[in-house]
């Protein structure tokens, strides 16, 4: 990857596994419910609802809007980025549709902003530690950490006879 490209998030570079971390340390003491709701119960952004949602597929996604049609720059922003790397069967959930699923999720990660994205259960992060994952090659391994091959792999070794 060239330079421009990889230094383009400098300020994201704690990278994904400590935000994991905080996220985590918030859900063992059991915190991470700003402004109530979304802790109990079992509507859609009860912790049980949102627990299914995320470990339902190995790839989730919380968007603004669908992959076909996302309604903001980031959640477009990891379609792409997913789209790079080959990544088409994924679950993605549209928040705008459920206010209850929009602050579930927050609550759950212990996040305050969307999108956000999953690998096998577990929170990543939203479309800057995504990105960064992208350009300092995290990605691809993530993903074959989950059986997938990521496209960008066929498209070096294609670079790579030229």
């Amino acid at each position: 990857m060239s330079g421009p490209l990889r230094a383009g998030l400098g300020w994201a570079v704690r990278g994904w596994a400590g935000r994991r971390r905080l996220s985590q340390a918030a859900a063992a003491e059991g915190g991470g419910a700003e402004g109530g709701g979304g802790g109990s119960g079992s509507g859609s952004g009860s912790r049980e609802a949102v627990e299914r949602l995320v470990r339902a597929h190995p790839v989730v996604v919380f968007m603004k809007g669908s992959p076909a049609q996302p309604l903001c720059g980031f959640s477009n922003a990891v379609v792409q980025i997913l789209r790079l790397h080959g990544v088409e069967d994924y679950r993605a959930h549209d928040v705008l549709q459920d206010p209850d699923l929009r602050q579930g999720i927050k609550n759950y990660s212990n996040w305050p902003t969307i999108p956000q994205v999953y690998l096998n259960g577990e929170f990543v992060g939203g479309c800057d530690i995504l990105l960064q994952m992208h350009q300092n090659g995290d990605l691809v391994e993530e993903l074959k950490k989950l059986g997938i091959r990521s496209a960008l792999l066929d498209a070096e070794k294609d670079q790579d006879k030229k």
